[in-house]
This record gives C-alpha cells, structure tokens and sequence, in this order.
C-alpha cells in the first residue's frame, strides 16, 4: 500500500497491558466498532467533517482544535465525541473526504506513464486546494486506512503493476511517487500560505524573494547563479515545470528499473 510515514506518536493504542495476552490494537475511525444510538445525534458526522475542513481551509492546520469545531457548528465540544473518540480520528475523516475529490484513471491503463503523471498532477492539486492536507499526512500515521486513500493506494499498485513491476517493488514505486508528491507538495503549498499572509501578488513576492537569494547565496556560485536564472520568470510556471520535471527524474528511473 502506498507510502505510511512513521508516526506512531500520533496514533491511539489500546492500553490493555501485555500480561493478559492480548494482542494490543492500534485504534482508527475506520476500524473500531460504532454503536447505534437510540437517539439520533443532533449532528452528523458529514456536518462535522464539512465544518471541520472549512476551518482547515480557512484558518490552517493549527486553528483545529475540538473545542473552536463545535463553536463553529453551535455545539458544545463533547458533542463532537459522539462520532470521533478524539482528535486523530477526526483528522482521519478530514483527509480521507479531502482526496473523495481525487480523479482515478479509468482501467484498463494503456499508458502506466501517463496515468502516473495524471495521478500525481490530480494529488498535487487536492494538496495545494487543502493545504493542511499534506502536513496531517505526516504528521498523523493513520490517515492512509480511509476508503478514499486505499482507493488510492489500490490505483497506484494497479498502474505500477501494469508497467511490469512484481507486487513488491509495485508497492515501493508507489510509496517513492506518493512521499515525493507529498513532500514537494507541502513545500510549494508553504510557501503559498506565507506568501498570502504577506499579501503580496505571487509574482512580486517571488521576484523580492529570487532577489534576496541570490544575495544571500553570493558565496556559492552555482545556487546563485541558479536564483538569477529564475528572478523575472513567471512564478506559477516555474512550480509546474519543477514539480513536472522532478517527477519525470523518478518515472524515468522507474522505467529504467522496468526494463533491467
């Protein structure tokens, strides 16, 4: 399955002790049993997790708090634990209805290449319309077992397999394609956020910024020369090339893998 960074931290386990010879349980929205109520609660789940995404839309990763939600919903905080045992499970369901907007390719794939770069592309622009999106997928180790996600992770198998890899290696490919989408992603979607704090055009910001580089990069010629290069040239453009660029760099090793 596609690419689960080590964040154990974050999860919630089971604290029944070892002793008793039960196996400890790692504890997700998606896995644990939900009872039915004999009332019904006066808030849905899909009202929580809309409300909880606009926050994050609007306010960032760090506004999230239980407490802040259900003031936003006109509820008491300890209303929203009747859909979620705590904070993680809710960023579980945040992410997972974040990428129900992501655009699979339709199989049979004729062209693994050109379904991958679709995939990546439709990845990168669910991250960066939900910026939050890429740092609770690194900071929260769970998030990967929604049914959207291993949708996901079922289609990044299927196309790896399709270009010849062996399931294993098909699952490395994947996890190497989903950690550079991710981490590239959660850089471009940082630098946006602090550019529209600044609130200053893109372009502008980006022209100040390649200037001071350069600057600041005097003493190493060859990073300097590379600011210069960029400074005047159109800011959305060079994030589209470098993001297209990279991750051919990866497809092409992927296809010099396929064919050794």
């Amino acid at each position: 399955m596609a690419s689960r960074p080590d964040t154990t931290d974050s999860a919630t386990t089971d604290s029944t002790p070892a002793e008793s010879g039960e196996t400890t349980q790692i504890r997700s929205v998606w896995t644990r049993e939900h009872r039915q109520r004999r009332e019904q609660p006066a808030l849905s789940r899909e009202q929580i997790v809309a409300e909880a995404i606009a926050l994050l839309d609007a306010e960032g990763f760090e506004s999230l708090s239980m407490r802040k939600l259900g003031s936003r919903l006109g509820a008491g905080a300890t209303s929203l634990y009747t859909h979620v045992a705590n904070k993680d499970e809710l960023l579980e369901l945040v992410v997972d209805e974040a990428f129900s907007e992501l655009r699979l390719p339709a199989e049979p794939i004729a062209d693994w290449r050109a379904a991958m770069l679709d995939l990546c592309h439709d990845i990168r622009r669910i991250l960066l319309r939900h910026p939050w999106t890429s740092m609770v997928m690194t900071t929260a180790g769970l998030v990967y077992l929604g049914p959207n996600m291993l949708r996901l992770s079922e289609s990044l198998l299927s196309i790896s397999e399709g270009a010849g890899f062996d399931t294993a290696t098909a699952d490395r490919a994947s996890n190497t394609l989903l950690a550079y989408v991710i981490g590239a992603t959660s850089t471009e979607a940082a630098m946006l956020t602090s550019i529209a704090r600044s609130g200053l055009d893109e372009q502008v910001w980006f022209d100040q910024f390649m200037a001071a580089a350069e600057l600041a990069a005097r003493p190493y010629p060859r990073i300097s020369q590379r600011f210069a290069e960029h400074r005047g040239h159109d800011s959305t453009r060079i994030r589209e090339d470098n993001f297209d660029e990279e991750l051919g760099l990866i497809l092409d090793g992927l296809h010099a893998r396929r064919r050794s």
